[in-house]
């Protein structure tokens, strides 16, 4: 198979920019494919797929216990966690789960060894079948300091699915979510608006995945054939465009009521081949210049 296993991150510097429109229209056009929603703070990919046979896995993370017993009340703990999780209460130490990044630190130091671990679940991540296209998605608890530890587990299914070319629905802005969703990609698509401010958001996802050396493309949505700053920028700083898609009443409409335009309309369709088939051959382009990658 030509695509084989190649992984796509689609990135956006904010939310309602076409994200999860490219990535789900690209995995349907791709046909046998996997299809992964990162955004696990407001997945909605498979609002789109309608999976079935869907199967769900808790993910969670180990979380400080203090034993009051054994504490001796040094504060050790205390003074060195950052994320202000753990405090002195009454003479005894108290845990703010909610603040928690698992770093395990506070176990480490306490040298009375009044501090366990337990487990606390922050999510769970779901896999179906929607046609040819496996459908993973990670959804996030409300009120949880970070969905990396589901993002990790999701991404493990790639390797699992390797024979497959794998779109990433990554979360919008370029936070740590972001950086570990596009870890494993081997080429990364930002899609961006067509005004000032969608050149903000473009900039922002460019710098984070040059710093990450990943190499990437442009897609212009919501595209009019007017002036346009997005378009401009991608020129002026050698981005490469790989497809632009029109401000159309249709597509806003399909996607509105969450159908996958590519199989609703033979006009869009058409639209998402010839933007699959014109990032593939960037990807391949890449992989012959950069073999190490």
């Amino acid at each position: 198979m030509k695509n084989k296993g190649i992984k796509i991150a689609v990135l956006s510097g904010k939310g309602g920019a076409g994200k999860t429109l490219v990535s789900v229209n690209l995995a349907y056009a791709a046909g046998k494919s996997v299809y992964m929603d990162c955004d696990v703070e407001e997945p909605n990919g498979h609002l789109f797929f309608n999976p079935e046979n869907v199967c769900e896995e808790e993910v969670a993370v180990k979380i400080p216990f203090a034993d009051e017993g054994l504490c001796s009340g040094c504060r050790r703990c205390v003074d060195f966690c950052r994320f202000n999780a753990l405090a002195f209460v009454k003479g005894r130490p108290y845990v703010f789960e909610e603040v928690c990044h698992s770093c395990g630190g506070c176990l480490l130091l306490c040298p009375e060894k009044a501090i366990s671990e337990k487990e606390k679940t922050i999510g769970r991540i779901q896999k179906g079948v929607s046609g040819d296209v496996i459908v993973h998605t990670g959804i996030m608890n409300t009120g949880e300091a970070s969905g990396i530890p589901i993002i990790k587990k999701l991404l493990s299914a790639i390797f699992a699915d390797e024979e497959l070319p794998v779109f990433i629905d990554c979360p919008p802005g370029s936070a740590c979510t972001v950086m570990e969703s596009v870890r494993e990609a081997d080429y990364c698509i930002l899609v961006a608006e067509p005004t000032v401010f969608g050149v903000h958001n473009l900039n922002m996802v460019c710098e984070l995945v040059g710093l990450l050396e990943k190499p990437h493309g442009a897609v212009i949505n919501k595209y009019i054939d007017a002036d346009n700053p997005a378009e401009k920028f991608c020129m002026e700083n050698s981005i490469p465009i790989l497809g632009r898609i029109p401000f159309d009443s249709e597509l806003g409409r399909l996607n509105s009521n969450a159908e996958i335009a590519a199989g609703e309309s033979e006009r869009l369709g058409m639209l998402f081949s010839s933007l699959l088939e014109t990032v593939m051959e960037e990807v391949r382009h890449e992989t012959a210049v950069n073999p190490q990658r």
